[in-house]
């Protein structure tokens, strides 16, 4: 049977390969840092990295690897269990709860990803009475945990306050008796911040409850590194906070949803990514609690993440390339086209810069990228040379 579903497979494949949107993975044999040194999938040796989401450098800090040590020898390696059955620890209680602190949310549930949190709150919270809210640029997770809920769907262009509120003004309407906004805080894919101040104004004048996937921003962005909430002096107002310990809280594994303390405990019932999934490993936990640890002093990490972000977005503009607005560290190197997108990356990376071209279907068709991301890992001499391998590697393409 399989034999005539493999060459359907294979053609299917091919297609992908002849339109460029191919997906190679590259091997690297180091721990994640400003540098890394590919092992397979490229130009072998020691590259630099724009392309982790490893912001503040805490990937391979040596007080999070000494914190993941001490926490093997004292809890073990893994759970083998749910959290209801005996898969909680006292390490997950305390993360949760320094979560619901450093987010100023009310309670903090843990999950295996942000993509099961983030699967795991519509159907939960959202009868088919109900209405969700959605920015069209929302991450995968959101768009798939709101398929598997029964709730009326609404989408709003990206952004834009007018276009929700008439999505707003249409749920009220038709009868929904909850409504539910939800955002990214940050848009992965282009840098762009959610105006989150003017959502929840929105919210209050329509009876909306506000969710926030910030997955791109807790850790170094606001003031002191709360996220986007913090940013915008809407902590308060916004009802579901979600987001990775995967990204600049050490860039492990692990998700959260951080809310009002009925939200999490109806989670905690009736959320099915929570309830038949393994527990999160204590060893992340742990480490995770060093790094909010890290994160009450890591002030110079957040101002030397922002000033290699102005200086690459500065630069690259001076050199004449389409690089999306803005000051965060996603910075997008507009391309277009997707075969050129791979070839610029595969060029950089011979070059000794290791960057990812995306395209369809990660970004629009025709709108494809070289999503740098700035790392305060990254030194000024770093940044500066990376501009100058895109210079070069744009020289080789056109001529």
């Amino acid at each position: 049977m399989f034999d005539s579903v493999r060459d359907d497979l294979r053609a299917t494949l091919d297609e992908i390969r002849a339109a460029g949107l191919d997906k190679p993975e590259r091997v690297i044999g180091t721990p994640q840092s400003a540098t890394v040194n590919v092992t397979a999938g490229g130009r072998p040796g020691e590259v630099l990295n724009f392309c982790a989401n490893n912001y503040l450098g805490l990937a391979d800090h040596p007080e999070v690897i000494a914190a993941a040590h001490e926490a093997l020898d004292r809890w073990g390696y893994g759970m083998a269990s749910v959290r209801f059955i005996c898969g909680t620890q006292e390490v997950h209680k305390e993360l949760e709860a320094r979560l619901s602190a450093f987010l100023g949310q009310e309670d903090t549930i843990l999950y295996s990803s942000c993509f099961d949190a983030n699967g795991g709150v519509f159907e939960t919270l959202l009868g088919p009475e109900d209405a969700v809210i959605s920015d069209a640029l929302n991450h995968a997770s959101i768009i798939d945990g709101i398929r598997l809920s029964k709730a009326r769907r609404f989408r709003y262009a990206n952004r834009d306050m007018a276009d929700l509120e008439r999505r707003l003004k249409e749920a009220a309407e038709g009868g929904a008796r909850r409504k539910l906004i939800v955002t990214d805080g940050v848009f992965s894919m282009d840098g762009y911040v959610a105006p989150l101040d003017e959502i929840c104004d929105l919210a209050d004048r329509h009876g909306a409850m506000v969710m926030v996937d910030d997955s791109h921003a807790v850790g170094f962005v606001g003031p002191g590194g709360r996220g986007t909430p913090e940013l915008h002096g809407v902590m308060d107002r916004v009802d579901i906070v979600t987001g990775t310990l995967g990204k600049a809280l050490g860039g492990a594994s692990g998700g959260y949803v951080a809310a009002r303390a009925e939200i999490v405990a109806l989670l905690r019932q009736r959320s099915r990514p929570y309830l038949f999934s393994n527990t999160l490993a204590p060893v992340i936990a742990a480490a995770s609690l060093k790094v909010l640890d890290l994160l009450e002093s890591a002030d110079d990490l957040r101002v030397r993440l922002r000033e290699n972000t102005g200086l690459f977005r500065r630069r690259m503009t001076e050199e004449g390339f389409d690089i999306l607005p803005g000051d965060h560290a996603i910075a997008p190197v507009m391309i277009g086209d997707a075969a050129r997108a791979g070839r610029m990356a595969e060029l950089l990376l011979e070059r000794g810069v290791y960057v990812i071209g995306f395209s369809y279907p990660v970004v629009p068709q025709g709108q494809a990228r070289i999503r740098v991301q700035l790392s305060a890992a990254h030194s000024t001499d770093d940044v500066n040379r990376a501009v100058d391998a895109f210079v070069a590697a744009r020289a080789e393409l056109d001529a």
